[in-house]
């Protein structure tokens, strides 16, 4: 399958991961309204590997679909559309979004 294609789906992917991820803000800032109780079993749950698992794959998410809808806007104004700009765009999005999911989780922890 060829880089772009699967970019593509990525992208897709990663919109589905968004909505999910909001859902699970919403329970988070949710449990806070409802009391200290609730609220400390929402940050057991995040805070929990598994909550940073996938906190951390929903950071991910965010940076891709950022940095693949900056490219599309890109393709909108009708640029980068050769094969070896799509693909050396599409490596462009791949590191900006490793490194921007890792900065942030160094800046806050």
């Amino acid at each position: 399958m060829p880089f772009t294609a699967i970019l593509s789906i990525t992208h897709r992917a990663t919109g589905v991961a968004l909505a999910v991820g909001t859902v699970v803000l919403a329970y988070w800032l949710a449990s806070a309204a409802y009391g200290p109780a609730a609220y400390g079993h929402a940050q057991a749950v995040l805070g929990s590997w598994l909550g940073k698992l996938a906190l951390f794959g929903w950071t991910g998410a965010l940076f891709y679909h950022l940095c693949n809808g900056i490219r599309h806007l890109f393709w909108d104004k009708g640029r980068g559309y050769g094969i070896a700009e799509a693909d050396k765009s599409g490596r462009m999005v791949v590191g900006a979004t490793a490194a921007l999911t890792v900065l942030a989780w160094i800046i806050g922890l």
